[in-house]
């Protein structure tokens, strides 16, 4: 089994950050050769990685960071035979490797990328069918491009005392029903269609205790809070930044919401699955690769905050449906997205992988 090294440029805790903490645990913990992680200093991924995975750090400043892009080559140099696994955008065009015998460049998408910066791996991961046909579509060879999906761990019950301080940290009324969110404060996750649908919720039901938590930052950080401050919702928004662990968020939910306007895939409806929480998601082709409407999840039109609102107000006025869809949601992730059916694909992508012709 090749060594592999996981090279993620970014310093927050999103999604991929997160999943490429917990690949490199789980591949190095199943023996899958030697695991480096290679990341910023201090970044998310270097907090969450097990201290049997190996760590480089390199700080990937930019996509012309010259003195990073040879680092990273003579780091495949040193370890091969290897596979190397890029993560995202700059990562990836930061990773030109020599294209001699034991030595693979892998770069992995979670979300429909221009697809310029990637064409130079020698072979692609989607974590959702629509990526991967994203990528066929624009010309990638379809025996070189795999679907591996992702997978998170089983989000465990917080005790009592643990969600009572959460609460009373951020001032949560104990009737107040929660909603939560979590993610980039990005344009493309669509918070701004949440606030507005939280706006409308609230006319809704205006004598009902709301809070919205939303969980991750961004460049949007500012303008979504002065959104928040012209909707009147100040007091009913709240803004954690980054956590490590969303999940303790996630356990205060009665309902969780994924708003995006484009979505490869969806970490936070796995990760409301693990918590054994309903999730609302727009119809993204990642959210609609993942989700039975009705069934495991509930469905709304992106960028339609009315719709939104509709969909919040049914699900928060209907508990048997909501224990429902958490039911089945747990259900689909334990059948799907297991850990070690991840951890299997990679570690057979990586055995075949040094025997491809280049």
């Amino acid at each position: 089994m090749p060594d592999s090294l996981h090279i993620i440029s970014s310093r927050m805790a999103g999604g991929a950050e997160r999943f490429c903490a917990r690949l490199t645990n789980a591949l190095s913990e199943a023996v899958v050769g030697r695991v480096t992680a290679v990341h910023p200093l201090h970044s998310a991924v270097c907090q969450e990685t097990a201290s049997h995975v190996l760590h480089r750090h390199l700080p990937m400043w930019s996509v012309v960071d010259v003195w990073s892009r040879w680092a990273i080559r003579a780091a495949a140099r040193q370890t091969a035979p290897v596979v190397v696994q890029s993560y995202m955008g700059r990562a990836t065009r930061l990773t030109h490797l020599s294209r001699k015998a034991g030595v693979v460049h892998i770069a992995r998408l979670g979300g429909f990328y221009n697809t310029a910066g990637f064409r130079h791996a020698d072979a692609w991961v989607g974590n959702s069918l629509p990526i991967c046909d994203h990528l066929i579509r624009h010309g990638f060879p379809a025996a070189r491009v795999f679907h591996i999906g992702n997978f998170v761990a089983d989000a465990p019950e917080p005790t009592p005392d643990a969600t009572l301080a959460l609460r009373a940290r951020w001032q949560i009324p104990p009737d107040a029903a929660v909603i939560v969110a979590v993610g980039r404060l990005h344009p493309v996750k669509g918070f701004d269609d949440l606030l507005y649908g939280m706006h409308r919720l609230r006319e809704l039901i205006p004598s009902r205790s709301l809070r919205l938590v939303c969980v991750g930052d961004g460049p949007l950080r500012h303008d979504l809070q002065a959104l928040t401050a012209r909707l009147g919702l100040t007091k009913h928004v709240i803004w954690t930044g980054w956590d490590l662990a969303p999940e303790r968020y996630l356990a205060l939910a009665d309902l969780a919401v994924c708003p995006s306007r484009q979505e490869g895939l969806g970490n936070v409806i796995l990760e409301a699955w693990a918590a054994r929480r309903p999730i609302i998601a727009t119809r993204t082709a990642g959210a609609e690769a993942l989700i039975s409407h009705g069934e495991s999840g509930w469905l709304t039109p992106v960028r339609d905050p009315q719709a939104l609102a509709k969909a919040m107000l049914e699900l928060l006025g209907n508990e048997p449906l909501r224990r429902a869809l958490t039911a089945c949601g747990h259900a689909t992730l334990c059948r799907r997205h297991r850990r070690e059916t991840v951890v299997t694909a990679y570690a057979e992508l990586y055995r075949t992988a040094l025997y491809w012709p280049k």
